[in-house]
């Protein structure tokens, strides 16, 4: 499934989707080869022997939701799904567990792209934001249901993990991020929201009262601090997130079918359908179209800024 495809034919149709299924179909003959494919975006590796897959966005360029890497993060959700929702009896390796990452230096994902959007509210292009808006959510909402696989998703946060990176990362299961770990929604400080799955996903975690002060204050959380709010599950010291990982899997292997079960009830008891995703992000567009000259500027020193953080991020990496 194409994700733009699927995005453009949404908004033209207004497409109902029972939120109970996942949006990953079926791509026959992906087989098991998806570890020899090569990505621009990403980087792959499977444990076989501990049963976790790792998924690391690796972009060279600014760390945001790109077309490209959800190109690439499409076919690796694809994957999973054929080999092992369609029949995991036919899998030839066992998978219990995907995990999301980052090998961008002190980098988790810094969200939307906000030269994009910038760009798009200038053009009163709302068809535009609406595309990328409901590519997200699809995106998002896959993660959330593990892609209809038997399996216990998770999120490690080793660096930043802003706006819509944030809302990515607490669409899985567990989030377990590294004490060093900033995290935050900072879209209020140019008047906007984020709506690609924060309100939701966050009222998962915390109430109704927080969760709205958590969106309107546009503060920067450590991990620790959303570790003692609930919000983060795991914190690890810094260097030690993938350890902790595989260290907790170990530990909680004869649970795990309880576990995963345990996740679904959650999702079953306070569901977050993908009908209420699109909803939400369309709401996202529309207000998008409202901000100030002023704010669009805002956007725009934000975007440069990040630009220049990775230009130091990757240069400290290859001296």
């Amino acid at each position: 499934m194409d994700l733009r495809s699927q995005a453009v034919n949404d908004i033209d149709a207004d497409l109902v989707i029972d939120g109970t299924d996942a949006l990953i179909t079926s791509q026959h003959g992906f087989g098991q080869d998806i570890l020899t494919q090569k990505f621009n975006e990403i980087d792959l590796r499977f444990d076989k022997s501990d049963e976790i897959f790792w998924c690391y966005m690796n972009q060279k360029s600014r760390p945001s939701y790109t077309y490209e890497l959800g190109d690439e993060i499409q076919l690796v959700q694809d994957w999973v799904h054929t080999n092992y929702a369609m029949d995991a009896s036919h899998a030839v390796d066992p998978l219990r567990y995907f995990v999301c990452g980052s090998h961008t230096p002190g980098i988790y994902n810094l969200g939307g792209d906000l030269k994009h959007f910038a760009d798009c509210i200038r053009r009163r292009d709302l068809g535009a934001l609406k595309k990328y808006a409901r590519t997200c959510v699809h995106m998002q909402y896959a993660n959330s249901t593990g892609f209809g696989a038997p399996i216990i998703t998770m999120a490690l946060v080793q660096g930043d993990a802003l706006g819509g990176g944030f809302e990515h990362a607490l669409a899985f299961d567990i989030l377990v991020a590294e004490k060093s770990a900033r995290l935050g929604l900072p879209e209020i400080l140019f008047n906007l929201f984020p709506g690609m799955g924060a309100y939701s996903y966050l009222r998962q975690r915390l109430s109704r009262r927080e969760t709205e002060q958590f969106i309107l204050e546009g503060k920067l959380f450590s991990a620790e601090e959303l570790y003692d709010m609930g919000v983060v599950d795991i914190l690890a010291e810094d260097g030690k997130g993938e350890a902790a990982i595989v260290e907790y899997t170990k530990q909680n292997r004869k649970r795990f079918h309880a576990e995963r079960a345990v996740y679904k009830a959650r999702r079953l008891a306070n569901p977050v359908t993908i009908d209420e995703l699109l909803e939400i992000t369309d709401m996202w567009a529309e207000t998008a179209l409202h901000l100030e000259e002023a704010d669009v500027r805002k956007m725009e020193r934000l975007a440069m800024a990040q630009e220049r953080r990775i230009e130091r991020s990757l240069r400290s990496v290859q001296i």
